[in-house]
């Protein structure tokens, strides 16, 4: 997603091996969450999507930390990003402390890493990034550019993010008052460039596209259900309504993430699909399986 078709093609990196539909599964150590993920280019000939699904351990709490992170202009930002992130934040020393300013901490470091480390490369690439870290009853949700949260709350919708489009009002004037511009070429771009207002990466834009997360914070309570993460090749297709309704009889997260990616390809999504689910307060015991794919490197 993201850039004009033509600065995709000059950037196309082909992944033969890893590029086959991938899904996997878990449980938390405490039995309090079940998570599961399906990652899949869907019709593209490259693979710019990458997820991470992780179980921690910080100052005697079971921490989980689930995201996606589509890429655009290649895969650099996407990989460093998945490899970078979360232990960035974990080793923040306010994660359990003050979690919010830690995530906002965790991104903004994480974004400026990377761009020093791509002084060498001429081409530009940037990511999204959609996050949740589960940190006892609290659920935080992080997001930068147009990768999606969506909750199950008693049964109803509720979307925990918001997409970081270039024609949003506020997004706009923040653009346009660091002395950039919005105009549209087959959609609303930044600089006539770039279809979100918001990512990693993207040095060239880096002005007006910056990497400050919006927070966003869930009670873990009974009428929590389910979290749905995925990068717009889901949500180009799907509604938020549709996808809670889709997977809401689905006990098995891995099954659920699959059932989305699988809807959205046949739904003629053009983009990379990836889909992580998490799902509150299960009592899935011995059944649940621990992961059956290695994530994507």
């Amino acid at each position: 997603m993201g850039y004009l078709n033509s600065v995709l093609s000059s950037s196309s990196q082909v992944h033969s091996m890893d590029d086959a539909p991938v899904s996997g599964g878990g449980l938390s150590h405490n039995g309090k969450f079940s998570y599961g993920y399906a990652s899949s280019p869907g019709k593209r000939s490259s693979m710019e999507d990458f997820y991470e699904t992780r179980i921690d351990g910080v100052d005697g709490e079971i921490v989980g930390l689930f995201g996606v992170f589509d890429g655009h202009g290649g895969i650099r930002a996407a990989e460093y990003v998945k490899k970078n992130l979360f232990s960035n934040l974990i080793s923040h020393p306010k994660f359990i402390s003050d979690t919010k300013s830690a995530i906002s901490d965790a991104y903004n470091h994480t974004d400026s890493e990377y761009l020093k480390s791509e002084n060498n490369h001429h081409k530009d690439a940037g990511s999204t990034a959609s996050t949740a870290i589960l940190v006892g009853d609290r659920l935080l949700v992080a997001n930068v550019g147009d990768s999606r949260a969506v909750i199950c709350r008693g049964g109803t919708a509720f979307a925990v993010s918001r997409d970081h489009k270039p024609d949003q009002t506020d997004e706009r004037q923040r653009i346009e008052d660091a002395g950039g511009f919005v105009m549209w070429a087959g959609t609303w771009r930044v600089g006539g460039v770039l279809a979100v207002s918001r990512a990693f990466g993207d040095r060239l834009l880096k002005q007006y596209v910056v990497a400050d997360p919006e927070i966003q914070e869930e009670k873990v309570d009974s009428s929590l259900e389910f979290l749905i993460l995925a990068s717009d090749g889901l949500w180009d297709v799907v509604t938020n309504e549709e996808a809670v309704a889709m997977i809401k009889p689905l006990e098995d997260a891995e099954e659920a993430a699959k059932r989305l990616m699988q809807e959205a390809y046949q739904r003629g999504s053009a983009d990379n699909i990836t889909c992580v689910v998490v799902r509150f307060l299960m009592n899935q015991g011995s059944s649940s399986h621990t992961n059956s794919v290695i994530n994507r490197p």
